[in-house]
């Protein structure tokens, strides 16, 4: 006797063996023995044989009309056996009631099923429903095809058009278009970016790794809405004669200084920083767009200010401008240049001019200053604060062991890109450096002299962090550090700002001690602001690849810094090459040629030619083993912060915070 049986969802057929009532001792087509339980029997047969009942099954089956057959059930649940009497008009044979059980158990929208072998027509609105269901599911699995033939084809669906930034930046594995994406990634062996890429998606790589920053980081856009700033009490006139010193493209200037004779015949130098803080108070509307933003975020060719631009030139230190400021005075020695004494005020200064860079640095620089060229303007106040800094620098218990590193600027016009490089430490460098530290660090003492919390920044053990409370920065050699001379771009040094403007005009600190809000700034700052510098990272990682494009290098020198890992000599392009022969030394100086170049991916292969010298340029000299393998893995908190405009926390701090981090 032969069975038809269930077995995992499914119907086979076999011979009995053995009949134990419970359970039955069978043998398959295959001539494999097993177990099963006779209620898993579907039903018994001898004809027609057994290799040929399924398939003339299955054949009378599929002639079978599903919808003539849901007619025929009756409302309540229904064996198969008494459907196939309905349906035939007759007792069915062994071979038409296993045709009529596999009907049914194929169409679960139209039978569904109440045990084995017994079923219940589905109502009639719940199979309109299931149906329309099926038809939806239907038409979007032949929708997904069409989809992923036209990628598999490098044809971008229409559908595609308006999804493409969840596409590229947080794809849906749900969607029909994640799956069709993903299929034909399958078929092309291709990543999803670069099939979409492939497909016209991606017109622009620049503009791919900008757009995934801003989905991810601004999903609002990078629009301010109106800003309306508060009113502030008249201010007293200070300096008259007061001037900047920043990179060409600088707008929001922070910082400005004055130099005046005393009639004491001592010399009283101004330390001049814009005052936005005046303007928008804790909770303002002006302060809730800062606090959203934090930082101005920086990359090769262009930023996103932190505050909008009405209110950046309310405030910047514009030449030609009385503009209110936070300002440190200093009495300085005549004949030692010691520090005498330090008075702080809120004031107005006028900015009589912005000097700059590009056009400062060829004039005011090492060579003129030991040949005593003073033929150009401020040159006489720029040299008296030059020696001052010196003497400063000195003070600190520190020397100028940075004057070799190299920062490198980036410049992009009509989509070229050229990399420059500018020497950290140079006299203009210094002089701005060493008065930021000094205003930041007498501003950081005062308010914690006052019981007034603020926003530091500590190094101790060679870590970095930042703290609510005054701790020394071992890096800087000072007691206390903080940020408060870029309110312009930086919300933290804002908030300090708040505190310091309350101190000198005796008014409760607007973030008393214990203030949870001060706490929760210095970890969204902290936060984002790693977030904004890994960004400014991979766009100038991307520039430099863009770099080597443009420039059609095949070959290039880099420096071993450890293993596989290598610096290009040119510009500030970190990578593996693995095809470098084992066990060289670092430092020691190879000659790649280029094997390809991956804009979405800011991969740069190479292939090994030939290992040129141990020898390292002055600026890799002065970089330790620690130092460079910081850098190159990105792991040093600020090791890179040139921006599109050189806006960057002055060079003596980046030093001082890179050598800790790295020697840790």
């Amino acid at each position: 006797m032969n069975i038809l049986y269930e077995e995992d969802g499914s119907f086979k057929v076999g011979s009995i063996m053995t009949d134990n009532t419970s359970s039955l001792q069978i043998e398959s087509l295959s001539g494999k023995r097993s177990k099963i339980k006779a209620s898993n029997v579907m039903l018994h047969f001898t004809q027609p044989v057994m290799t040929e009942f399924l398939p003339k099954a299955e054949t009378l089956a599929a002639d079978i009309e599903v919808e003539f057959l849901w007619e025929c059930c009756p409302p309540e649940e229904f064996g198969f056996e008494q459907i196939a009497t309905e349906y035939f008009g007759h007792k069915p044979s062994s071979l038409e009631a296993a045709a009529a059980l596999i009907r049914l158990h194929s169409a679960p929208i139209y039978f569904h099923r109440k045990g084995k072998g017994h079923y219940r027509a589905a109502p009639p609105e719940v199979l309109k429903a299931a149906l329309a269901g099926a038809e939806k599911k239907r038409q979007a699995l032949a929708l997904q095809a069409r989809c992923t033939e036209q990628l598999i084809n490098f044809e971008l669906p229409p559908e595609f058009t308006d999804h493409l930034a969840q596409l590229l930046y947080n794809p849906d594995r749900n969607t029909l278009e994640v799956k069709a994406m993903e299929a034909a990634c399958a078929a092309t062996h291709m990543s999803a970016v670069h099939l979409l890429q492939r497909c016209g998606a991606i017109p622009s790589t620049q503009n791919y790794h900008l757009q995934k920053f801003l989905f991810e980081n601004f999903p609002k856009g990078t629009g301010f809405p109106s800003v309306e700033l508060a009113t502030w009490d008249e201010l007293p006139m200070g300096a008259s004669n007061a001037f900047s010193i920043d990179d060409a493209a600088t707008t929001e200037i922070d910082d400005a200084f004055s130099v005046e004779k005393l009639a004491n015949n001592n010399w009283r130098i101004g330390v001049h920083i814009a005052a936005p803080a005046l303007g928008m108070p804790r909770d303002s509307e002006g302060d809730k767009l800062a606090a959203a933003r934090l930082s101005t975020v920086y990359m090769p060719g262009s930023k996103i200010t932190m505050l909008p631009d009405s209110v950046v030139q309310a405030f910047t230190l514009t030449a030609d401008r009385v503009c209110p400021a936070l300002s440190m005075y200093i009495e300085v020695d005549a004949e030692t240049l010691a520090i005498l004494n330090y008075e702080s005020r809120v004031e107005r200064v006028h900015i009589a001019a912005n000097l700059r860079h590009d056009t400062l640095e060829p004039l005011f620089n090492e060579e003129t200053l030991a040949a005593g060229k003073l033929d150009y303007p401020y040159a006489n106040e720029l040299t008296l604060l030059w020696h001052l800094v010196q003497k400063m620098e000195t003070g600190r218990g520190k020397s100028s062991d940075n004057m070799q590193q190299v920062d490198y600027n980036f410049h992009i016009e009509n989509d070229r890109i050229s990399i420059t490089t500018r020497r950290r430490g140079s006299p203009i460098d210094k002089v701005v450096s060493e008065l930021m530290i000094l205003v930041n660090c007498e501003w950081g003492k005062h308010l914690a002299e006052h019981g007034f919390p603020g926003i530091y920044r500590t190094q101790q053990n060679g870590k970095v962090r930042m703290s609510t409370i005054a701790a020394p920065h071992q890096g800087l050699g000072v007691a206390q550090y903080m940020w408060s001379s870029s309110p312009l771009r930086r919300y933290v040094d804002m908030v300090n700002q708040r505190q310091i403007i309350a101190m000198l005009q005796d008014q409760d600190a607007p973030y008393p001690k214990n203030d949870t809000a001060l706490y929760a700034i210095l970890r969204d700052f902290d936060t984002m602001y790693t977030i904004y510098n890994e960004f400014q990272r991979n766009m100038e990682r991307y520039w430099c690849l863009r770099w080597l494009q443009q420039e059609n290098i095949e070959l290039i020198e880099a420096t071993v810094l450890r293993e596989s890992l290598v610096k290009m000599t040119e510009i500030p392009l970190v990578f593996r090459a693995p095809s470098l022969p084992e066990l060289l030394p670092a430092k020691t100086r190879v000659q790649l040629a280029i094997t390809a170049i991956d804009l979405l991916d800011l991969s740069l292969q190479t292939r090994y030619v030939a290992t040129l010298a141990t020898e390292v340029t002055e600026a890799e000299a002065a970089m330790t083993d620690e130092e460079a393998l910081e850098y190159a893995e990105e792991l040093a908190e600020e090791t890179k912060m040139v921006a599109a405009e050189n806006e960057k926390i002055p060079a003596a701090v980046a030093a001082a915070e890179e050598n800790g981090e790295a020697a840790c």
